[in-house]
């Protein structure tokens, strides 16, 4: 009997080596992975059906040391890398790390606009692949995560999201993100990438 229960997990522990053999584990970041002077560009776009241009322009963050702080500065302003490395303590999060394909998990988040607008999404996430992509900043290999849900607001809109964020390692963000809400899509891509 002994015998046989040793075996059969030996047996599991070996299938289960097996299943991930292969497979690339991705933790979150940390605060050594950063480097004053890394900066990201990025071009966005957001179109409706009827060619509506909504939103266009370019998104640019950089690493600085901010009253001795390292931070990543954007136009609103400066966020410690510490916030930006946190670990993720929410059930329902942006990322699950560590990132592996075929994970899956629910994503909410709950917030609030400028204008005082309240709202709510909720997705089904899943990790689709692990692969080469070519964006305008260059090849990265890249997992490939789809969200799919709804996203409300307290003004009364309610509409069926899709979101496919392609979340580069290397790069420690997205270098693609693709958002469509009924007639609505918006695409932003990483165009430049520097690391000194």
């Amino acid at each position: 009997m002994k015998y046989t229960i040793f075996t059969l997990f030996v047996l599991f522990t070996v299938s289960a080596n097996s299943a991930n053999k292969g497979q690339v584990f991705t933790a979150q970041p940390q605060i050594a992975d950063y480097q004053v002077g890394e900066r990201w560009v990025w071009k966005f776009k957001g179109v409706t059906d009827q060619g509506v241009v909504r939103s266009e322009g370019h998104d640019v963050r950089q690493v600085i040391e901010d009253n001795g702080v390292l931070s990543v500065k954007s136009q609103y302003g400066a966020i410690p890398v510490s916030d930006i490395v946190k670990p993720e303590t929410s059930e329902t999060p942006r990322f699950k790390w560590p990132l592996v394909v075929g994970k899956t998990w629910t994503y909410e988040n709950h917030w609030k606009s400028d204008d005082g607008t309240t709202g709510k999404t909720v997705q089904k996430a899943k990790v689709l692949h692990y692969k080469e992509e070519t964006v305008g900043a260059g090849k990265f290999m890249a997992y490939t995560i789809s969200y799919k849900g709804k996203i409300s607001n307290s003004r009364g809109y309610n509409a069926d999201s899709e979101e496919i964020y392609v979340y580069s390692p290397e790069v420690k963000k997205f270098i693609k993100l693709t958002q469509i809400q009924d007639d609505y899509r918006y695409v932003e891509e990483l165009v430049e990438y520097t690391k000194p």
